[in-house]
């Protein structure tokens, strides 16, 4: 059974999660983890792989990423006509409707906030799995945390799923596979976000100061 550890002094500094108690956090042993000396929460856990398990994950969604891009998204099937759209076609269609703030929108949660997460991921987890340090990685690591909320493939996916039931009546829709690419990509780029642990990447910066 894994156990939890109480705080004795140690390497490392943080505040609780819940009470803001700053205190040490000691080295621990793979599956233990550390209590605040002052209200018992559970600060960190100390998870063996931390660091090649997202790596895995990120590599996935990196390859879903180029092919939700470069297949297509869905097929329109209405007499003898036969149509594809892709992901930039939609955004390029938007912006030729009169809606540029739409396109802007759906251009930087579905593509630029995506595509900067897995390079500022790769950039500073690819260095610490090899520890070394690379020009300004973990300053990239702050602004990783602060980018991660823009990160909205799946409202896009919503939107999907609604505008082919409503298209549905009006000509046969196929998905491509950019669909099942995107659906996929939701689910592994959510479970990279919960593997990364910040306390391990803030701990690799405080042992190499």
């Amino acid at each position: 059974m894994r156990h939890a550890a109480k705080l004795p002094p140690a390497r490392h500094r943080m505040a609780c999660h819940e009470c803001d108690f700053l205190q040490t956090i000691p080295p621990l042993p793979e599956g233990a983890g550390a209590l605040c000396a002052r209200c018992g929460s559970l600060l960190v856990r100390h998870r063996p792989g931390n660091l090649q398990r997202p790596l895995a994950l990120l590599t996935a969604g990196a390859i879903l990423f180029v092919l939700f891009n470069a297949f297509p998204f869905l097929t329109f099937k209405k007499g003898g006509i036969v149509h594809e759209t892709y992901v930039a076609t939609g955004i390029r269609d938007l912006a030729g409707q009169g809606m540029p703030h739409l396109a802007a929108l759906v251009a930087f949660t579905l593509l630029i906030s995506p595509s900067l997460y897995l390079l500022a991921s790769f950039y500073v987890l690819v260095p610490l799995g090899l520890n070394r340090r690379v020009p300004g990685m973990f300053r990239v690591f702050r602004y990783l945390r602060l980018l991660q909320p823009w990160f909205m493939v799946e409202i896009f996916m919503l939107g999907v799923l609604v505008s082919i039931v409503k298209l549905a009546k009006m000509a046969q829709i196929v998905p491509g596979v950019a669909v099942f690419s995107l659906a996929a990509f939701i689910f592994v780029m959510a479970s990279a976000a919960a593997a990364i642990d910040p306390h391990a990447v803030w701990e690799r910066w405080e042992d190499s100061r």
